[in-house]
């Protein structure tokens, strides 16, 4: 009989939990291009996916494949990033693609920020923007809840009134404030991909109210949501969706984009969890 997922993140917990000997107080996962941040991390504790029991393998360029453990400069906060992600599309169940957001929780964590590249759809965002995400709309048509219920994991069915912590954003926006960036905000759709959308489909998608559109993080918000974590969704703008401009979309435009606001993003992030991981729920 195959382990249950609840027992398969414990497994991972477990292994990890072994190897850090000290207590995670937020976890971070980064978006294509992202990845950048977990290398301003002091004193790292550097674990590739394939070691961890149970987490698959990220193959997506611009996912580096590992967790990158360390603290954040000047400050005792202990951060645990994973350095790339697992999507729905890259043939994973979503219970593979969630399993690394339940392995954190078993490790006590109850803060988590959650990152992503995405296309532009609000027609007043442009390449380079950071959204905070406000809230989602789940267009993959596929819950990562689904199937038999094993309480251990949390409620059959959680609240998603609130899934994006309003303190978190709130606290995002001051920071943004006084770095002197400006920091949109938004409803991010996601779908299964990996094809992008057709100019129609994105019109559709702005007629439903989303401001931009991505592959990921929808799952992990979810499951983070269930189990009780704090919540902050962020995600670059590093392309105009389908039909916005006249010019084609492609990963590597996503990827030049994530380079070119590294320094920005990095800043930025660390400021936030400096004041999240200092005792903010």
């Amino acid at each position: 009989m195959n382990p249950s997922i609840f027992d398969r993140a414990q497994t991972s917990a477990r292994y990890l939990s072994g190897l850090l000997n000290r207590e995670i107080d937020i976890a971070v996962v980064l978006g294509s291009g992202l990845g950048t941040f977990a290398e301003t991390l002091v004193d790292k504790i550097i674990i590739p996916y394939e070691e961890i029991p149970d987490f698959v393998r990220s193959t997506v360029e611009g996912h580096t494949g590992r967790l990158v453990a360390g603290t954040l400069p000047g400050t005792s906060i202990f951060v645990a990033v994973m350095q790339g992600r697992f999507h729905y599309y890259e043939g994973y169940s979503l219970d593979e693609v969630t399993l690394p957001i339940r392995a954190f929780h078993a490790m006590g964590v109850d803060k988590i920020v959650l990152t992503n590249a995405a296309g532009g759809i609000n027609l007043n965002f442009k390449s380079g923007d950071f959204m905070l995400i406000s809230d989602h709309i789940n267009f993959m048509m596929v819950s990562p809840l689904r199937g038999k219920h094993d309480q251990r994991l949390g409620q059959r069915f959680p609240d998603m009134t609130e899934v994006y912590s309003r303190e978190y954003r709130q606290i995002a926006q001051e920071v943004a404030s006084e770095l002197g960036l400006q920091l949109q905000a938004g409803i991010y759709m996601a779908l299964q991909g990996p094809n992008y959308e057709t100019p129609a489909e994105i019109r559709l998608m702005r007629l439903l109210g989303a401001d931009a559109v991505g592959m990921s993080t929808v799952p992990e918000a979810i499951v983070a949501k269930q189990m009780g974590m704090n919540i902050l969704g962020i995600s670059l703008i590093t392309n105009a969706a389908a039909g916005v401009l006249d010019t084609p979309i492609n990963h590597e435009e996503v990827m030049k984009t994530g380079e070119f606001v590294s320094e920005q993003f990095c800043h930025l992030l660390r400021r936030i969890i400096e004041r999240i991981g200092s005792g903010h729920k």
